[in-house]
């Protein structure tokens, strides 16, 4: 089989085709496509193809029941990076500040450890994710356009930073448009890809609950990241913790998944004073003004100590409000 004529065949008639089609129209397609033509191009434009039959195919991704023709890859890192322990972290585009900061805390413990983070590159939690990955190891975007598409364009510096240091993929070559039936197919992908998928904060119709319904259909693991009760933003990830996912209480949950076992920075002493401050912060997310009156500190001591507590990882900033950084376990 020619997956790379079924891939481009499937771009110009806009389908979702994963074996060669039996017509007419597919033969005349395949006699006339230049596949070395194709191929030479795309290697001109710093993109990689990468056909289900290769053996440098990701190993996961091919064991799905609907694994895509290849893969068009574009990005600096070594294909060998799909190797690696690989999570997915995924959720509301439209997300509050406090899943942000979970999202990219996780993501940049999830790195350091060494695991790859997989993600679709949307607003949100997706990009929350690749930000916070990107600060201490590698990240995968996955795309519902053509490879060569920086989408959504808010996120074009963002892609060039995750092809600078990891790679961005896409069932899809360049030129294709984004359409709205491309993003649950390119879920497939990122749930394929990964040994297990999290799901930091999800609406009741999320898009990331179909990344989650594929990665049970594939028989890997589901975390979620538990929710306030109130928040339409916890809808779909409390229902996935009631219907059995694991919760994700601290980074050591989800490495325990996956079999990695933390890499722990040296542990530091904070000074009383800095002290102060954190554990007044760990009471709940809190204010500069509010630390004020529950430390009795001045307004520039605190701002100093959340600085310092900032720059360790013990304190993290969103919207205005500082929380505890994300536990090792």
């Amino acid at each position: 089989m020619s997956e790379l004529a079924v891939a481009m065949f499937a771009a110009s008639t806009d389908s979702h085709l994963l074996d060669e089609p039996r017509s007419a129209r597919f033969e005349r397609f395949r006699a006339e496509l230049d596949e070395r033509g194709v191929v030479a191009e795309l290697e001109r434009r710093g993109i990689r193809w990468v056909a289900r039959g290769d053996h440098l195919f990701p190993a996961r991704l091919r064991t799905i029941h609907d694994p895509p023709p290849g893969l068009f890859i574009r990005g600096t890192a070594a294909l060998t990076v799909f190797d690696a322990p690989c999570v997915a972290v995924v959720g509301a585009r439209a997300c509050s500040a406090y899943g942000a900061a979970v999202a990219a805390e996780l993501s940049r413990g999830l790195a350091r450890a060494g695991v790859v983070v997989v993600s679709g590159l949307a607003r949100g939690i997706d990009g929350a994710a690749h930000r916070g990955a990107l600060e201490t190891g590698r990240t995968v975007a996955v795309l519902g356009c053509g490879v060569d598409r920086d989408y959504p364009r808010a996120h074009r510096t963002l892609a060039a930073s995750i092809a600078e240091n990891g790679l961005i993929v896409s069932e899809y070559p360049p030129g294709v448009e984004p359409t709205p039936w491309r993003f649950p197919a390119r879920n497939r992908i990122v749930a394929g890809l990964c040994d297990a998928t999290v799901v930091v904060e999800a609406r009741e119709r999320s898009g990331a609950l179909i990344t989650a319904d594929l990665a049970l259909d594939e028989g890997r693991e589901v975390l979620a990241v538990p929710g306030e009760i109130t928040s339409l933003l916890s809808k779909g990830t409390n229902h996935l913790l009631r219907l059995g996912a694991t919760p994700v209480t601290c980074l050591g949950d989800v490495l325990a998944v996956v079999g990695v076992e933390p890499s722990r920075p040296a542990a530091t002493a904070l000074e009383p004073r800095l002290e102060a401050v954190r554990a007044a912060v760990a009471d709940g997310p809190a204010a500069a003004d509010e630390l004020v009156r529950k430390t009795g500190l001045s307004a520039g001591d605190i701002a100093a100590a959340l600085a310092e507590l900032e720059l360790v990882g013990a304190v993290v900033q969103a919207d205005g409000l500082y929380r505890v950084g994300m536990p090792m376990s």
